[in-house]
């Protein structure tokens, strides 16, 4: 090529790069971005460093993770296993449900030591005492075996090393709902307030935070507490037997799931509405949602199981493909609240909601 042809060449090289750089510029100042953004890229009228084209995707993996529940049939956790089962599908894993049925703490923990034992790739557990779970938490650990709290979590400051807790603030959420209903029952109001099994950490801040508001509320509320029970049939045996010798009671409140649909259930079987007893708690049991529809009840809550399943997955197995490197962070599952003003929204069969076990589309 003489000089001529290579300086005709280099010329068109060079008004291609102008006009490209204008193109780049107006195109710019049409979506607002500053020219100062692009200049850095635009020097020689291509992209400085392209980033590389994106991955395939994150590989699967077949990680075994073992789920320590303490009420393994409770239906409340149907749509949180829904979670477990989602999450293992997209990253490739397997789960293990196991525990107790009744809130057995020594149970709880011969499922954690049985993990242990059996190489668990990560172990997810209701953290629902204050000491017990700390020893098999730190053996976890030092097996190189990552432990995330869900559902229920140890007090602030404990010695208890889990990695994360994935669910409500059970304190404040119980608080929060307490300053919600005391605006719905007389000032001088008497009401029950019913626990399933006092003292766990699944339940008992929640009753907690209940108490804690009657008496921030600056009223004369009274209150008594009754120990529900774990079975359905017990719990609205005892909630209906309370009411029937307290008939003059202002509100029937939950901390749990069960223990919502009975106080549900006896405010239907006797029209307590309709009386202005007010009636509220915990969870979206198909018959709470029912009741809340009818009327039945004030308001329920949601703390979204399903999240209770997954995200303990997605935390864990990012855990074990970074090699420890994306560590798992507390997350708050949500205070939401159903009323009859959108309990239609949480009626329809939903697999997030555990009221059906169809995939959604």
């Amino acid at each position: 090529m003489d000089n001529e042809m290579r300086d005709q060449a280099e010329m068109a090289e060079k008004i291609g790069i102008v006009v490209s750089r204008r193109k780049a510029f107006a195109m710019a100042a049409k979506l607002g971005l500053g020219s100062a953004a692009l200049a850095g890229g635009l020097g020689t009228g291509l992209a400085a460093n392209p980033p590389e084209a994106a991955a395939g995707g994150l590989p699967k993996k077949s990680y075994k993770f073992v789920f320590v529940n303490h009420v393994t049939t409770n239906e409340f956790f149907t749509p949180c296993i829904y979670g477990i089962q989602d999450a293992c599908a997209f990253f490739g894993c397997s789960y293990q449900w196991t525990g107790s049925q009744n809130s057995v703490v020594s149970e709880m923990v011969n499922a954690m030591q049985t993990a242990i034992a059996g190489k668990a790739d990560g172990i997810a557990v209701c953290l629902i005492d204050a000491t017990a779970f700390d020893a098999p938490t730190s053996n976890a650990l030092a097996a190189g075996i990552p432990v995330i709290g869900y559902n229920a979590d140890v007090p602030a400051g404990s010695p208890n090393k889990r990695l994360s807790y994935v669910g409500q603030p059970l304190y404040q959420s119980g608080y929060n709902i307490a300053s919600r209903w005391l605006k719905m029952v007389p000032k001088d109001g008497h009401v029950m307030l019913s626990i399933p099994s006092p003292g766990t950490l699944n339940l008992q801040p929640r009753l907690d935070g209940y108490i804690q508001a009657i008496k921030d509320h600056g009223s004369s509320v009274t209150y008594d507490v009754v120990n529900s029970g774990v079975d359905q049939a017990t719990e609205i045996s005892r909630i209906e037997s309370y009411y029937l010798s307290h008939k003059k009671v202002a509100g029937l409140f939950g901390t749990g799931g069960g223990d919502t649909y009975a106080c549900g259930f006896v405010s239907a079987k006797y029209g307590l509405a309709k009386k202005g007893v007010t009636v509220a708690g915990y969870d979206l049991y198909p018959q709470t949602l029912g009741y809340i529809k009818s009327g039945d009840m004030a308001f329920t809550t949601d703390q979204q199981p399903y999240l209770q399943g997954f995200v303990p997955v997605q935390q864990m197995y990012l855990y074990k493909l970074s090699g420890g490197a994306v560590a798992p962070a507390d997350t708050n599952t949500s205070l939401a609240y159903v009323t009859k003003d959108n309990v239609d929204l949480y009626l329809g069969k939903s697999r997030f909601e555990g009221s059906t076990s169809t995939e959604p589309t």
